[in-house]
C-alpha cells in the first residue's frame, strides 16, 4: 500500500448497462459513481515565496508560512471550483499559435505566474482524509489532502500502515554535509499533496469534458506525478484509454488526438492554453491548464506508463534512501542540460531508471528486482484496473548496506563515468543487471541503452547523436570528480537556484 495512490489519477468506471468495452466489463459491479463532484474538488494551497524558502534551507532553518485565500473559479463548462489569482491573468492575452511555439522546445515551467505551493517536513500529517477515484477500488488507502474542507458524500478509506504519509515517511539520518544538502534539497522540492489535487482537480475535469467526445473513454494520471518521483515542478503525464485493444500509434492515436486538440483550443481555449499535437513515436497533445498552472502531456492508450507507475511507485517507497537520491540527479541533469528528449538526451523516466540500476548493482544491494520477486504483482497482462492493487502487499526492503547519501550520489556518478560499459551492456532494473545488449535494430547505433521494464524498449532511444551522447559522459565524469573532491553538492547543482525553482 502507497500514500495518496491507488485512487488518485484513476477515474471511476460507469455502470454496466453504459459499459462497451471488454475491460470495463471486467470490473466489480458494487463500484459506487465517485467523480468527484465540483464542490468537492475545492483544494487548497499554501503559499511561500522563494525568497523566504531559500534562505530558511541555506540557513538550515525549514519553516512554513501561512496558506493565502483562494478565489472562486469556473472549469470547464461550468463546473465551480477554486481559480489561482493567475488564471485570470490569462484574460486579454492572445494565446500562442502551434508555429509560434517550436516542437522541439521543452517549455519552461518555472517561471509561471500561478503561485507556488509548498508544505515543508512537516512534524504532524494532516488530519483530512480524502478519496479519489479509481476504476475497481471498493475501499482504497488514504489520500491526505492539504486542508482540503470535507468532501460531502466520500467515505475516507482506510489508512495505509505499510507505506504512510509522505510527511510521515521516516527519512535516513545525514550524518555528513553532503547527505544533508541532498535531504535538505528533497524536501523543500519534492511534489506535495496539494501539487497533486490540483493535477488530480484537471484530470476530473478534462476526463469530464473529453467524454463528450468518447463517451467509454478514462482518463489516467500517470508519470511522476504519482510514481513518487515527482517534485514542486514536475509537469502532469496523462493516458486517455479509449478501448481495451491497443491503438496504432501513427495513425488512430494521432486522429483521436487531434480532435482532443481541437477541443482544448475552441471549447476549453480559456482553460487550456497552447494545446499543441507532438507527432512523436508516441503523439501527444502539450498544453498548459490555467487553472492549476501546470503543464501536461496526454497520450492515447500508452498503457506501459500505468503500469511502469506503479512499479517505480514500488521502489520509490521500499527504501527510504530512493526518492531523495532520485530527486537530486533529475535536478542536477536538468542544471546540467541534459534532461530532454526532445534536445537529444535523457529524459527523466531513463534517469530514474539508471539511479535504480545502480542501487541494485551494488555490492550489497540497496534495491531488488521486483519484478523477479513478486512476478504476479507486476505481470504485465495484468488488467489495468487491478494495477494499482498489486503493489500493496509488497513489504519493505531491508538493505545490509548502510551507505549515506553522500556516498551513494558520488557512488552514482562514478559507476557511470567509468564502471558501465556503454557500448556493450543494456541498463535493465527487471533483471537488477547490467545485460549484453540486443541485436534487434532499436538498439543499433544507439549510444544509451536502458530497458523499459514492461515492453523491453529503449527509453534511451532519443539519444542518438555521438555529441550529445559524449556531453552526458562528460558531465558524469566531471560531477564525479568535483564531487569525490569537494563533497559538496553546490559544487555540481547550485542551490540557491535550485530552490528557487522548485
Amino acid at each position: 500500500m502507497f500514500p495518496n495512490s491507488s485512487n488518485l489519477g484513476r477515474p471511476p468506471f460507469p455502470p454496466k448497462h453504459q459499459q462497451h468495452s471488454n475491460l470495463f466489463n471486467k470490473l466489480p459491479l458494487n463500484i459506487p459513481p465517485t467523480l468527484l463532484s465540483h464542490q468537492q474538488s475545492i483544494y487548497a494551497e499554501i503559499n511561500f515565496q522563494n525568497a523566504v524558502l531559500s534562505r530558511a534551507l541555506l540557513s538550515g532553518n525549514l519553516a512554513t508560512v501561512p496558506a493565502a485565500a483562494l478565489q472562486p473559479m469556473t472549469y470547464g463548462s461550468g463546473s465551480s471550483g477554486h481559480r489561482s489569482d493567475a488564471s485570470t491573468s490569462f484574460r486579454g492575452r492572445k494565446r500562442l499559435s502551434e508555429q509560434s511555439v517550436p516542437y522541439e522546445v521543452k517549455r519552461q515551467r518555472f517561471h509561471s505566474q500561478c503561485p507556488e505551493t509548498t508544505v515543508v517536513n512537516q512534524a504532524v500529517p494532516l488530519p483530512e482524509e480524502r478519496r479519489y477515484s479509481f476504476p475497481g477500488s471498493a475501499q482504497s488507502p488514504l489520500l491526505y489532502a492539504c486542508h482540503l474542507p470535507d468532501l460531502i458524500g466520500c467515505t475516507p478509506p482506510l489508512r495505509d500502515i505499510l507505506f504512510p504519509d509522505p510527511t510521515e515517511t521516516t527519512l535516513p539520518a545525514a550524518k555528513d554535509k553532503l547527505s544533508q544538502q541532498v535531504l535538505d534539497l528533497f524536501q523543500v522540492c519534492q511534489q506535495q499533496t496539494c501539487d497533486l489535487n490540483r493535477k488530480e482537480l484537471c484530470r476530473t475535469e478534462l476526463q469530464r469534458e473529453i467524454q463528450r467526445i468518447f463517451p467509454q473513454s478514462r482518463l489516467f494520471l500517470v508519470g511522476s506525478s504519482l510514481n513518487g518521483f515527482g517534485t514542486r515542478s514536475s509537469d502532469g503525464d496523462l493516458c486517455l484509454v479509449v478501448k481495451e485493444e491497443p491503438v496504432n500509434q501513427k495513425t488512430e492515436a494521432r486522429h483521436i488526438l487531434s480532435l482532443v486538440q481541437k477541443l482544448f483550443s475552441t471549447k476549453l481555449s480559456s482553460y487550456i492554453d497552447r494545446p499543441q499535437l507532438i507527432r512523436a513515436k508516441v503523439p501527444i497533445v502539450k498544453f498548459r491548464d490555467k487553472v492549476s498552472c501546470v503543464e501536461f502531456d496526454l497520450n492515447v492508450n500508452n498503457v506501459v506508463g500505468i503500469r511502469n507507475t506503479f512499479l517505480l511507485r514500488t521502489y520509490a517507497h521500499i527504501e527510504n534512501r530512493v526518492r531523495p537520491l532520485v530527486l537530486v540527479v533529475k535536478k542536477w541533469a536538468s542544471f546540467h542540460e541534459i534532461n530532454d528528449a526532445s534536445r537529444g538526451t535523457l529524459n527523466s523516466y531513463s534517469l530514474v531508471l539508471m539511479v535504480l540500476h545502480y542501487l541494485q548493482t551494488l555490492p550489497e544491494p540497496i534495491l531488488p528486482s521486483l519484478q523477479k520477486n513478486y512476478p504476479e504483482s507486476f505481470d504485465p497482462a495484468m488488467q489495468l484496473h487491478l494495477v494499482h492493487q498489486a503493489p500493496r502487499t509488497i513489504p519493505p526492503y531491508h538493505s545490509k548496506n548502510g551507505s549515506s547519501l553522500g556516498d551513494l550520489l558520488i557512488g552514482f556518478f562514478k559507476y557511470y563515468a567509468t564502471e558501465f560499459d556503454w557500448s556493450h551492456q543494456m541498463i535493465s532494473v527487471r533483471e537488477a543487471r547490467a545485460i549484453p545488449r540486443p541485436d534487434g535494430t532499436e538498439w543499433r547505433n544507439k549510444f544509451i541503452c536502458v530497458e523499459e521494464p514492461f515492453d523491453g524498449t529503449n527509453t534511451a532511444r532519443a539519444v542518438h547523436e555521438k555529441q550529445k551522447f559524449d556531453i552526458i559522459k562528460g558531465e558524469f565524469l566531471k560531477s564525479w570528480q568535483v564531487l569525490r573532491d569537494k563533497k559538496d553538492l553546490d559544487c555540481i547543482l547550485p542551490l540557491r537556484s535550485t530552490i528557487q525553482k522548485r
